[in-house]
């Protein structure tokens, strides 16, 4: 088909597809634009033939802004071709994608377009992105080296590959585009979002953790937050590899699991306490029966033996809601042998050190907290929370029975997760709780040309008192994981 003709089809096509820019169609002077612009984009992409990466900003044929009214204009007569069916529960999601894709097959062909089998294939996958997936996210997500998405705005989203933050070129069409995507996630776990509630906290299907927020409360536009889930449960044999601990230290916590210690891990936001804490539940033995109580099911725990227990959000009356206190409360009536608390951050803190208290030993947390001692001091700001009266002496006494071992580990600056400190709640000294460090990150190595640390995390020499247990219990351990003296030095 000739240029004239298809410039004819564009101006006697009317009102048979959506436009975005202009109800009546494109005009002939619009067409002619929009070909030159494509024309262009196929020169500058020819032009540059090495691949580059997201960051890079790629001068592909879809980056344009004429294709990408194209993708617009596309979509919107998709929406308003297939109305009421995408929410059709009658469909399964093979079906629903075949009807999609033919549906987008006619959409595509009626505008006329000129464009060769990979631009095609390419804007048919952006296109099913919009409507069936996470729109331009979506690739981000399939990434495996993508651990975090952060849509700031429509326009801006960065990503997270390595522990560092990269601004990308990808942005949604427009509020309302991103809109869509985040009331598609939050409807699939039975969650709703709007100006009456306009923020949540959800999950996607593979576990990976969302929170979306829409204006009022965000002024500059809805805004979404993926921390991904790895397909993979991360191992000890990883976390080694990794650098984020030794084979000492693996050591010294496989025993303090097996000896049934209670373990709280401490860290920041985003430093891979909910990571550690499964690894931690890999050593537990599997015909212990463990219950594990979670915000959002995370941990990935290998045995058969498993209750896992999730807390409820309140409905739109605002009832319904069933918290982790209510959780850990009702998991001492289900014979635990461990409980595990994916974090705690309220009155649950009290129950749970209760529960360490009163024969549940075993029992492992996570809390957030700047180190070892920053965490004794948040689970006490934590338990007032409770409601409880209770003297701030009381309340050590309570901690320092309970716990026996914090675990701390940070994001340092190079982007790397590293265990800093294995430090021993000793007991009581006046008012003090009494800690000593076991394991601690060794700053004074300093950094290699790329500015990753050059330190690792060793042992102190200061032997636990808690290695008498280990004894007991004929739990094995090798001296040198305490820095016993070999000749050269401390290993």
């Amino acid at each position: 088909m000739s240029l004239s003709r298809r410039i004819e089809n564009f101006q006697n096509r009317g009102n048979e597809i959506t436009e975005v820019s202009s109800p009546e169609g494109p005009s002939a002077e619009e067409t002619v634009t929009t070909l030159g612009h494509i024309q262009e984009a196929r020169a500058a992409a020819a032009a540059n033939s090495t691949p580059q990466t997201v960051e890079d900003a790629p001068s592909t044929i879809l980056a344009s802004g004429a294709l990408s009214g194209l993708k617009e204009r596309a979509v919107a007569a998709l929406y308003d071709r297939l109305g009421s069916r995408l929410i059709d529960s009658t469909l399964d999601d093979v079906e629903l994608h075949q009807y999609v894709r033919d549906e987008l097959r006619i959409v595509v062909d009626e505008e006329q377009v000129p464009l060769s089998t990979a631009e095609r294939q390419r804007l048919t996958l952006e296109i099913l992105d919009d409507v069936m997936g996470h729109g331009a996210i979506q690739r981000f997500l399939d990434d495996p080296a993508v651990t975090e998405v952060m849509v700031n705005r429509f326009d801006s989203i960065y990503v997270e590959r390595g522990g560092r933050l990269y601004k990308t070129e990808a942005r949604f069409a427009s509020d309302e585009a991103l809109r869509r995507v985040i009331e598609r996630i939050v409807s699939r776990v039975g969650r709703r979002i709007d100006e009456s509630s306009p923020l949540v906290d959800a999950r996607l299907s593979d576990g990976s953790r969302v929170n979306a927020i829409i204006p009022p409360l965000a002024v500059n536009g809805p805004s979404l937050t993926i921390r991904k889930f790895g397909h993979e449960a991360l191992t000890v044999a990883k976390l080694i590899e990794f650098g984020s601990m030794s084979p000492e230290m693996a050591e010294l916590l496989r025993a303090c699991v097996l000896a049934r210690m209670n373990i709280i891990v401490s860290g920041g936001t985003g430093t891979g306490k909910t990571t550690l804490l499964n690894v931690l539940s890999s050593f537990i033995p599997s015909d212990d029966r463990i219950v594990t109580i979670e915000d959002a099911v995370e941990l990935q725990l290998q045995q058969e033996h498993v209750v896992r227990l999730e807390s409820r959000p309140a409905n739109i009356e605002g009832t319904g809601e069933v918290t982790i206190r209510d959780l850990v409360r009702n998991s001492l009536r289900m014979r635990p042998d461990r409980i595990v608390v994916g974090e705690v951050r309220g009155g649950e803190s009290l129950d749970m050190l209760q529960a360490m208290n009163t024969g549940h030993d075993g029992s492992i947390s996570t809390v957030h907290a700047n180190s070892p001692r920053d965490a004794i001091a948040r689970l006490e700001t934590l338990v007032l929370m409770a409601g409880m009266e209770l003297p701030l002496r009381a309340i050590r006494e309570q901690i320092a029975s309970a716990v026996n071992l914090i675990v701390h580990i940070s994001r340092l600056r190079d982007g790397t997760r590293r265990i800093t400190h294995i430090t021993e709640v000793q007991g009581m000294e006046g008012d003090i709780v009494t800690l000593q460090d076991s394991f601690v990150f060794d700053y004074s190595a300093g950094l290699d040309v790329n500015g990753r640390f050059l330190g690792k995390t060793i042992p102190t020499g200061v032997r636990p008192r808690f290695t008498e247990r280990f004894a007991d219990l004929g739990i094995p351990i090798s001296p040198a994981v305490f820095g016993s003296l070999v000749p050269g030095g401390l290993r």
